[in-house]
């Protein structure tokens, strides 16, 4: 059977590809319905950080779901999302004390900034009703998220439904004039956000929005150390709210539970998915303070974003297992040891034509191409050069995540890695391995 529109009913995400149909994962590695092996060296998509197949977590899933399956969170509460809740309590940063729990990162990034904004509004403040957001930079695919992302090829046609969001530069290095060198970069030291509020009025402003370590939008590109304490003391300064997006980067997938930790920082809201339940249900959840929560218990005593699934049992059931194997097994620390070994193992890839620059922290690593490594120049995007890579990686059965347009909006080739905190060294090997083959197998009418 062909997995490939029109042939199938499905309506797959491309139009334009066959789709091998996947009947088994285990550990690090992903099985097709013919017996063919691939590697599962970005999680799926950032997502599988426990390995395919744990047998405890599949158990809690299915346990919860005999029981009660979904209640809906307007009228009850449930089991797993009270210990839930406490579980991530546990490994909070700062404050953050209280949990929302929702069936994506898009949706949840949604409800992160519908919070601030309802904040405002009822903390007498109407005014504030601005984003600033970063460039490169990702949050989802509902409208408000959209908005805040800098992917201008998502936003074509959707151009009339958008609102404008002011932009600061990302802090990253590769591509920063002074490629991290000079302590008064704006960019590259925080203070560009200063300038933004300062042109916009703060008064203005919302909230201001970033992932904490780069995802696929900079290839996992890693701020300044004192990066996150400046945005801290410049939010506190002009009463703007700071929502950190780990949905991609939070979980462990840095080597901390949350991105933030080696930072000393901690924002006013923070969003996690993905990892948060490993992939065996969907899950995402926004951690707020008492001192933001308080105000709207005390006004319209509700945050205003309703969803189906919030708080429903089954993937609550699927989190708490996920957390709670996560803590049992050492995995985040894992994360971190065997994060040094894939940092230390790609580090030759460096000498492989056309990659430029091989980044990240802890089992997130991001390998940008370039036309030439002296001058950063990217391709142009009529080469196609990362959809060309993912195909030949596809048949060295290695899956990676691709990403484009972070050179200049429009031109940029890299892709990221971020596979399962059960990885082996042996695995990490053979990752290398099969991305030097994919880059000498490269065709000019891949994809």
């Amino acid at each position: 059977m062909s997995h490939r529109y029109p042939e199938s009913h499905v309506l797959y995400r491309s139009l334009a590809r066959d789709y091998p149909l996947i009947v088994r994962g285990q550990g690090c590695w992903l099985y097709d319905e013919t017996g063919r092996e691939y590697l599962d060296a970005c999680g799926g998509a950032y997502v599988a950080c426990l390995g395919h197949g744990v047998p405890e977590v599949v158990d809690a899933v299915a346990d919860q779901v005999r029981r009660v399956a979904f209640v809906s969170g307007m009228s009850f509460t449930n089991q797993p999302a009270e210990a839930l809740a406490d579980e991530l309590a546990a490994l909070a940063l700062g404050d953050l004390s209280q949990f929302y729990f929702l069936s994506s990162g898009s949706d949840a990034v949604e409800a992160a900034l519908k919070l601030a904004r309802q904040y405002w509004v009822e903390r007498g403040k109407p005014d504030k009703d601005t984003l600033v957001a970063l460039t490169p930079g990702y949050h989802g695919n509902t409208m408000l998220t959209l908005s805040t992302g800098a992917r201008e090829h998502y936003k074509k046609y959707f151009r009339p439904w958008l609102i404008e969001v002011p932009r600061v530069p990302a802090p990253y290095a590769y591509r920063c004039p002074c490629r991290g060198g000079d302590p008064a970069c704006p960019r590259c030291s925080g203070r560009a956000l200063e300038e933004t509020l300062a042109r916009i009025g703060p008064d203005k402003v919302a909230a201001f929005i970033a992932e904490p370590v780069g995802g696929s939008s900079t290839g996992a590109a890693v701020p300044r150390d004192d990066y996150w304490r400046t945005i801290r003391e410049i939010c506190d300064r002009n009463e703007v709210l700071w929502i950190a997006d780990e949905v991609l980067v939070g979980a462990g997938r840095t080597g901390t539970w949350s991105a933030l930790e080696p930072y000393g920082a901690v924002p006013d809201l923070q969003v996690m998915g993905k990892g948060v339940s490993g992939g065996y249900a969907p899950l995402a959840v926004v951690a707020a303070p008492r001192r933001l929560t308080d105000v709207l218990a005390h006004g319209s005593g509700a945050l205003l974003h309703a969803q189906t699934f919030s708080h429903s049992p089954a993937m609550c059931a699927a989190g708490l297992a996920a957390v709670r194997h996560l803590r049992t097994h050492g995995l985040v620390a894992r994360a971190a040891a065997m994060g040094r070994v894939l940092h230390e193992r790609l580090e030759p890839l460096r000498r492989l034509p056309h990659v430029g620059d091989v980044r990240g922290r802890g089992l997130l690593a991001g390998i940008e191409f370039v036309a030439d490594q002296e001058s950063r120049a990217p391709f142009p995007r009529s080469e196609r050069f990362t959809e060309r890579f993912l195909a030949a990686a596809e048949r060295q059965g290695l899956m990676v995540w691709p990403n484009t347009g972070h050179a200049d909006g429009v031109n940029g080739d890299l892709v990221v890695l971020a596979p399962p905190y059960v990885i082996t060294k042996a695995e990490i090997d053979e990752i290398v391995v099969r991305f030097e083959r994919a880059l000498g197998d490269m065709r000019p009418r891949d994809r």
